[in-house]
């Protein structure tokens, strides 16, 4: 009897909107509203200087530069070696 694979079900969803396909000018940004089971858990809006993350629920965003976000990544993904 040959064996079936299941799909899993899907947590996160992802929806993008680009306001400005090249990212070059003032105002123009890349933002991802992300979903966990149905839900929104927050909005990730990334531009040429920094980005910004807006919690679930939540009316003020926190900005994070594009050199914090480098050293936050690299201590999670490396933690902390070059």
């Amino acid at each position: 009897m040959a064996k079936t694979k299941k799909k899993a079900a899907r947590k996160h969803e992802v929806k993008a909107e680009l306001s400005n396909f090249t990212l070059a000018k003032a105002k123009s940004a890349l933002t991802l509203q992300i979903y966990a089971d149905g839900e929104k858990v927050g909005e990730l809006q990334i531009g040429r200087g920094s980005l910004y993350w807006w919690g679930r629920h939540k009316q003020t965003h926190k900005r994070v530069s594009w050199a914090r976000f480098t050293r936050m990544m690299n201590e999670l993904a490396y933690g902390g070696r070059d």
